[in-house]
């Protein structure tokens, strides 16, 4: 076996133990269940999951590293989707297969129905959080007349 073999395994590996931590924790397989609704906020995230953002980030690097979600910079603020074109195999199992995981739980239901009642202007994120309550980033504030 080759020098070069040998480092393309130790890439995978890491990538499978990459995804398998993603799914590690029952917040990240929420953060998953939400974003196959829309692409989300931080701020939205946050809400919805009543944690406090240092928690959120911890999750959502957890994601980006495992090649599940990705982020495109608004402002000061991220919005999250689903990768559309996973860079791993794994990632790839695990984003086809997401959508029929979970469908009866209460917990994903229940999400989901706060999803959809949700407005973008009307955020308001944990008192732990270090976003003010009842605010909004910027992209999902409604526009100033």
């Amino acid at each position: 076996m080759r020098q070069g073999d040998n480092m393309r395994q130790g890439e995978t590996m890491r990538d499978l133990v990459n995804v398998m931590k993603a799914l590690s924790d029952p917040g990240r397989v929420k953060v998953l269940k939400a974003l196959e609704a829309r692409e989300l906020c931080a701020c939205e995230i946050i809400a919805l999951l009543g944690l406090a953002q240092p928690t959120v980030s911890r999750h959502l690097k957890v994601l980006v590293d495992a090649g599940l979600i990705t982020g495109r910079k608004v402002g000061s603020w991220v919005h999250y989707r689903l990768v559309q074109n996973p860079a791993t195999p794994y990632a790839q199992a695990l984003l086809a297969a997401l959508p029929g995981w979970l469908e009866a739980d209460p917990e994903i239901a229940a999400m989901r129905q706060a999803l959809r009642d949700s407005r973008r202007d009307k955020i308001s994120t944990s008192p732990t959080s270090s976003i003010s309550p009842g605010a909004a980033c910027a992209a999902c504030a409604p526009p100033r007349a």
